[in-house]
Formats: structure tokens, sequence, C-alpha cells
């Protein structure tokens, strides 16, 4: 299984018959009418879609307002433009979806073994499903297409985008089917029944918050379809929580084999860098993009007694060592902390101040002979019960009908998980947390606005740099809140001096200003103010990362990605371009 993501080289023939001229091919060889007849025909073409999912490679890199690196990526930098071809699978490209379509045309025609025929139909709709949810979260109204197009079909091929709820209608449907065709069976390098039901979840949540925060019309229609799913998976699934050992938050995202924590892992990506060459650098680019989590994301943390950090004294100037005390334990499993002892290694790992803000992530972070570029070896969760969990609680929440059982059996196994209190929902509603009430501004009204907040706050915690945070802002209407022009903040450090950043008791950090001479003696690490570092206050304050940039959010163009103009002049106009964004096509 380990190969699951590589292309398969005996598809090649197969792959150029999908998109010529099918008389050309002579009748002894591989032909559309020889193919796709048995469960290993249809198994080698379904293969492919794997390499359709989102990488973890790149989800991990997604900045916003929880993660900054060197570079902030296309939405906050403003760089995306009309006159992209964003030809990529996962946006305006129709390759994969191509593939699809004709496998469920063939197999339906050339298959005639009904078990065989069902399953992998059920695996087109999920990736179907998966393509089209890909490019309604970008582009909104898309094209929908659920046959194979010739180069005659023009009618089709310059035919106007359809309204973002038929598309959307349509995923849950592909998916309805996928999850009444797809196995139970459990495997994490292969998706089924509940991988169906777990994106089911997914997609419904994401429209339903879509439309409700914009006014939109059936936002609760949604809403309830993602709570039915989730409570399905919940109930009926056989997914647990992964559990085992000191630190088993830590360890679901460094493990050497999956299967090892497959009781929460619904779907994963495997790798193996030895023998099969097939490896990741998540763990190189944490290091090479200088990735830091903001403070604002450490505020979310709560103290492990279940009180507020930001209600304790002096929060806002607490050295690194003292407010990563006595938090959420989750927060010394994701960010480094003094005392992190890497995998493999027998002493702490000072913070070397390499991140942008110092707050540096050690999510997915093995042992050291996996940090160079293409060195990774261990498996990567890409759907797992926690999420499912966190979206049923949410959509309840918003619906206005979460009760304190829903709790219990979604977010609070996540925080017993890890020892922390649960949340009780009369209190969370009766007291609202300011801070919360700050970073997502647009939950204004409701009986369930505080414990909506909570939820929040937990899913920032949970999936924390696994690519869900890009697309929670946008659904939630909180674009604004991933910019920030004075620089986003990290640690605090109240002057120049001596620090101690790996708590054994003895200074590892020269913090100096110009003119001073640095301390270089051996395990001490020495930066310059001004020169690798800038503090917020001149010679003390927040390290700020990319201060003064002049990144602003247009909240009638940025929720959504430009059509792209060369798509646009090939239908004549029939593809109106999104909100705000302008080309140069000349069409209205």
């Amino acid at each position: 299984m380990k190969n699951i993501f590589r292309i398969f080289a005996v598809m090649t023939a197969v792959v150029a018959f999908a998109s010529c001229d099918l008389t050309l091919l002579p009748e002894d060889k591989v032909t559309p009418d020889t193919y796709f007849k048995t469960r290993i025909d249809n198994e080698r073409w379904t293969n492919r879609y794997y390499t359709l999912l989102v990488n973890p490679e790149t989800s991990c890199r997604y900045s916003a307002d929880d993660l900054v690196k060197k570079s902030m990526g296309s939405i906050i930098e403003g760089t995306r433009m009309a006159s992209d071809d964003m030809s990529s699978n996962l946006e305006w490209g129709w390759k994969g979806l191509r593939w699809i379509n004709y496998h469920l045309e063939k197999i339906e025609q050339n298959c005639e073994d009904e078990a065989v025929k069902k399953e992998y139909k059920g695996v087109s709709y999920f990736f179907r499903a998966y393509l089209y949810f890909q490019k309604v979260m970008r582009f909104g109204d898309v094209p929908w297409y659920d046959s194979v197009l010739g180069s005659e079909d023009n009618e089709s091929l310059t035919k106007p985008r359809d309204d973002r709820g038929f598309v959307v209608d349509k995923i849950l449907e592909d998916l309805d089917n996928a999850y009444a065709s797809l196995p139970s069976t459990k495997d994490p390098a292969r998706v089924n029944k509940w991988t169906a039901l777990a994106l089911k979840s997914r997609v419904a949540l994401f429209e339903g918050t879509w439309r409700k925060y914009r006014g939109m019309a059936d936002a609760d229609k949604y809403l309830t379809a993602a709570a039915a799913a989730a409570k399905t998976f919940i109930e009926e699934s056989g997914y647990t929580l992964y559990k085992e050992g000191n630190e088993p938050y830590r360890t679901l995202f460094v493990s050497e084999d999956i299967k090892t924590v497959a009781c929460e892992v619904v779907l994963g990506r495997m790798y193996e860098a030895t023998t099969l060459k097939v490896a990741h650098s998540i763990q190189f680019n944490t290091v090479n993009d200088a990735q830091g989590f903001t403070r604002r994301f450490m505020y979310h943390y709560l103290m492990v007694t279940g009180e507020r950090f930001t209600d304790q004294q002096g929060y806002e100037t607490m050295e690194y060592k003292d407010e990563v005390q006595n938090r959420d334990p989750r927060l010394a499993q994701t960010v480094l902390c003094p005392g992190y002892i890497q995998i493999g290694a027998t002493k702490p790992t000072p913070n070397p101040m390499v991140s942008l803000t110092g707050y540096q992530p050690i999510k997915f972070v093995a042992q050291d002979t996996y940090s160079g570029a293409s060195k990774g070896s261990h498996d990567i969760p890409v759907i797992r019960a926690a999420e499912i969990y966190l979206n049923y609680a949410e959509a309840l929440a918003e619906l206005g009908t979460l009760t304190q059982n829903d709790l219990d059996i979604s977010v609070n196994k996540l925080r017993d998980r890890v020892g922390m209190p649960k949340l009780d929902m009369e209190a969370a509603n009766a007291d609202v947390d300011p801070f919360l009430e700050g970073c997502y501004p647009n939950v204004t009204t409701g009986a369930n606005k505080g414990v909506i907040l909570e939820i929040r706050r937990e899913r920032t915690i949970e999936l924390v740099n696994e690519g869900y945070r890009q697309w929670d802002i946008l659904r939630w209407k909180e674009g604004a809140q991933m910019f920030n022009t004075s620089g986003y903040y990290g640690i605090y450090f109240p002057g120049p001096d001596f620090y101690d950043m790996d708590g054994d008791g003895q200074n590892d950090f020269h913090l100096y200003k110009k003119g001073e001479t640095p301390e270089m003696g051996d395990g001490i690490t020495a930066m310059m103010i001004g020169d690798g570092i800038v503090l917020s206050e001149g010679d003390k304050g927040y390290v700020v990362a990319h201060s003064g940039n002049n990144w602003a959010f247009n909240e009638t163009r940025d929720y959504l990605w430009p059509i792209p103009a060369d798509q646009r002049v090939l239908t004549g106009g029939k593809l109106t371009q999104n909100p705000g964004w302008t080309d140069s096509t000349n069409y209205n």
C-alpha cells in the first residue's frame, strides 16, 4: 500500500486511449472494450485518483491568522490574478474529472462483476465529489460535468457556470452514492464508506456556514446534512480517538506506520523513503520556510485547569518559558516548548529562533534524519475522526440545537484524550470569552454565541497545521482576520538579555542590540535586534513577522478566486467573472 500515491506506469496505454481517437487502436492491445472488466483493471485505473488529494506537504504550509512563514501565500499577499491559468486539478483543471467520468462510463459498459462494479463506481463517486468540492471552495459557481466530453461537444464545453447550490447538491449526491457503494473495510490507504460520510460532513458544514454568514438561503439545509452525516459516522463507523502512550496527539502525526493509529485515521497518505523513494519534506519545510505560530493562535490554548490563558494576570508580557507552562497538553505537542525532546534524541532541543515568530511547529516533526528535503518517511493523516467530531458539534451549534450530550460525544472526547476539563455549554454561553469575540467578530448574536466560539477554539487547536484554517476563516466570512499590517506577533522579550529557552536552567539564547558584543559560547544562539529579529517596541516587545506590510483584504472580491481569463475567452464570455475581479477579456 505504500506506493498507492505513485502513478502506475502500466496505465500509460490506458491514459492514452482516454483522450484519443479510439477507432485507431489495434484490437489486440489494451482498448476501452477489453479494459475495466476485472477488479485489477479498475483498481489500477482508480489508484491514480489518490494523487488528486491535497498533498499534506502543501496544506501544512497554508498561512492564515495562525501560521506565518516567509511567503504568506496568494490570498494574503494578493497575488491571485485572472490571467493565471489555474490549471491544476484542485483549481480550474479538469483532467482528473475526465479520468473519473471516463471510468464511470466504461465500467458500466464493460464490467459484468456487479460487486466490482459497485465498489469501484463508489471510488469514482467519492473522488468526483472531492474534486468538485475543491472547485466550489475556490470559485463558487462552476460548470457541472458528469459525462465525458468530446471535442465536438461545443455546447457543453462552452456552458455557463452552474449555481453553487446545484453543484453542492450533486457533490452530496455523489457522496451518498459512494457511501452506499463502498465497502466498510477500514484501510487508511483506501477510501471506504466512512470516508465518504466524513467528507459529506465537511462539505455540508462548509456550505452551511458559508451561507449562514452571508445571509444566503438554505444554510440550515446543509448544516442539518452535516450534523446527520457526522452523527452516523460517530455512532456507526467504529472509529475512535487514538489514546495510546503519554502523548497520543503528537504520535498521530509522526507514525511510521499509519495503521498503528488507524482507529482514528480514516484516510492517510503513506510514505517510504528508502526503497520506494516516496518521501515528503514537511519537516524540512518547517525550518526552511521559517514557519511560526502567531501569538493570536497561542492565546487559543486554555490553562490545564480549563481557565482562559487570557484571563491570567500579566499574560501579555509573559516570557516564553513561563507562558507555555500549565497549558492544554496539546500546546507542548504542537509547539517547540522548553523541555521538548525530538524523537530519537536524548536531551531537550533549545528554541533556535529560526521561526519568524519564535513559536516553532513540532507537529509532524519526527526524528532528525527526516529533516532534509524529501527525507520524510512517516505517514500523514488526511482525514481523521477528530474532524468529524468537530463538524458535528459546530453544525448543531450553528443550527441552535446543540445539547450538552452532543458536546460530550464530540468535543469533550477530544478534551478527554489530553486530560482537559469538559466544555460546559451553559457556562460557555453565560460567560463569552472577549478574546474569542475579537477573533471572530461575525459571531454576533444568538443563545449559542459562547459555545460556537468555544467550538472554534477547539477546532483551531485540534486541527492546526492540517490545512483547515484558511478555509475555516473564509467560510466564516472572517477573511480580514488573516491580515495584520503591523505584522504578526510572536514571543515577548522584555529587552536585550540572556534567556533560557529550553528550561534546563542554563542560558542558551543571547538577544543583544547593536553595539553590544554577542555571547558566542557553546550552546548559545545570539541574535541582534533589528538584524534577523524585529521587536514591536524597538528594543523590547513581541517578535514581529512581516512588519509594515501593505496587504489588505477586499471583502467584495477575496473570498473567491478569479475565473481564468483564457477560459472566459474560450467560452465567449459565458463563464462570468467572480465579483470584484477584473480581467482583459472585455466581457462583463
